[in-house]
Formats: C-alpha cells, sequence, structure tokens
C-alpha cells in the first residue's frame, strides 16, 4: 500500500504529540515515590498508526525506560534527560510541520490554474 506524504506526517506528527504528553507526564511525576518514566517505540507506534503489516497496537504502547538509575525513592525520571527529549521531540515535530506546510503549499501552487493562461 502505497502511503501518502500528508499520511505519512501527519502519523509522524500523532506520535510525536503522544510522546510529548508522555515526556510531560514524566515530568510531573519527577518528585513522585516508586514512579518508573514511560516512552513510546517511535518506530513501531509510527508502524501501527500508519497500519503496516505486522505492527500491532500492542508494540506501540508506552514502555518504561530501561537501563534508568533509580533514586533513593524508587523514581527513575532524570529531569534533565526529559528536557533534552522534550527539546529533541519538540525539534521533530517542528521539522515534521514544516516539511508538510511546504509540501502542501507547493502542491496547492501546482493544482492553482494558471491566471495568464500559458
Amino acid at each position: 500500500m502505497q502511503v501518502g506524504l500528508i499520511n505519512f506526517y501527519g502519523a509522524v506528527l500523532n506520535v510525536q504529540q503522544e510522546r510529548a504528553g508522555l515526556i510531560a507526564n514524566n515530568i510531573a511525576n519527577a518528585d513522585t515515590p516508586n514512579y518508573k518514566a514511560v516512552d513510546v517505540p517511535f518506530s513501531a507506534a509510527l508502524a501501527a498508526q500508519l497500519n503496516a503489516p505486522g505492527a500491532t497496537a500492542a508494540s506501540a504502547r508506552p514502555e518504561y525506560r530501561a537501563n534508568a538509575t533509580v533514586a533513593l525513592n524508587g523514581n527513575d525520571v532524570s529531569l534533565d534527560g526529559e528536557r533534552v527529549a522534550s527539546a529533541a521531540n519538540a525539534e521533530t515535530m517542528a521539522a515534521a510541520t514544516t516539511f508538510l506546510h511546504q509540501s502542501t503549499s507547493d502542491l496547492m501552487m501546482a493544482l492553482r490554474p494558471n491566471p495568464g493562461g500559458i
């Protein structure tokens, strides 16, 4: 199945939006005892959004982060790590939005009738 450009970048933005919510939740629970940080596996979530063969909704569920340093209260959220993840996520969302905007602008210009008749 051919995936259109708009569908693909729409799916990328959906996954990044979900990830932004998870990062915000991790930051909000940075002082909660025994809280474990979660993140979504991007490639599995994108495949599930695009209905790729072999991709399941279960593979796109948020997962606990592995190899995180656990504090004395059992919490493994690193505020610095979450800030970096948030910034990287925001850059990816901005890039996808810019690319999608430019692509649709070019498409609209190509579809516009030529007023000069040439």
